[in-house]
């Protein structure tokens, strides 16, 4: 697309209201999702709900395919639909929704940090654990994801997945780490965002943004999904001030007001 249409589809996106019937797609919720994609879509709605923005949550056993990224959630607005968290927050923005706008130059940089921090560390080590562990790949994984679709169509899907994550972590150096050095890794995660917390309500200090979305999303599912080993969580659960941010969020945005 063009620098022009993008401008255009902006613009666009920005004329038109919020609409009462926002939907949220993600995978069925109690018989498919794995943890990777409940934190994303966890993320995203704790996101919406902060800006104010309603949106219903729609479970399709195909929404991994319906998404025009392949990855998870994605929403439909008017004739608009956006994946990811990312994009959304900047489809947002264009409608004049933003959480950060009151941040200056270095806190917003410093925010960024911390997304990309929270991606390429709490994202990663989620995939590494569902599909290159063993025993969960075996135990919960292949059968969550294979479960919508029959015999044998599940079973090939299951694994074509699993070697696609595996491919990706031996591309990004991860593909050689011991499970242990992957907890490890979340611990490093987890101590970097609690240093930055700190004694605040949000990361920076009164005011919810997308970094808080974000955080919120995936050590809340990490803190609520069986897994094969606690460990994951574990390691989430030496932070006080992580999980008392974690119960913040949940009991200001999400309590009394549906799941």
């Amino acid at each position: 697309m063009s620098l022009a249409a993008e401008a255009f589809v902006s613009q666009m996106a920005a004329a038109e209201p919020w609409p009462e019937n926002a939907t949220l797609y993600q995978p069925l919720k109690d018989d498919q999702i794995l943890l990777s994609d409940h934190a994303s879509s966890l993320a995203v709605q704790a996101y919406l709900r902060m800006c104010g923005l309603p949106v219903q949550v729609i479970c399709r056993a195909n929404a991994e395919y319906m998404s025009p990224s392949g990855k998870i959630p994605f929403i439909h607005v008017g004739n608009q639909v956006v994946s990811e968290l990312g994009p959304i927050v900047q489809f947002t923005k264009a409608k004049g929704h933003t959480l950060s706008d009151s941040l200056d130059d270095v806190q917003r940089a410093e925010m960024k940090a911390y997304m990309e921090l929270v991606y390429n560390m709490l994202l990663t080590a989620e995939l590494y654990v569902q599909w290159c562990d063993d025993a969960t790949a075996a135990e919960i994984s292949r059968p969550r994801y294979s479960n919508p679709y029959s015999w044998p169509l599940g079973k090939i899907l299951a694994y074509q997945k699993q070697w696609e994550v595996r491919r990706k972590m031996n591309a990004i150096g991860w593909g050689g780490k011991s499970l242990e050095q992957v907890y490890e890794d979340v611990s490093q995660c987890c101590q970097a965002l609690s240093q930055r917390l700190g004694t605040q309500p949000y990361f920076f200090n009164k005011q919810a943004t997308e970094l808080d979305a974000l955080v919120f999303g995936h050590l809340f599912t990490i803190l609520t999904t069986r897994l094969t080993s606690t460990e994951l969580a574990e390691r989430v659960k030496s932070y006080s001030n992580l999980l008392s941010f974690c119960r913040r969020i949940e009991q200001t945005y999400f309590e009394d007001k549906g799941s």
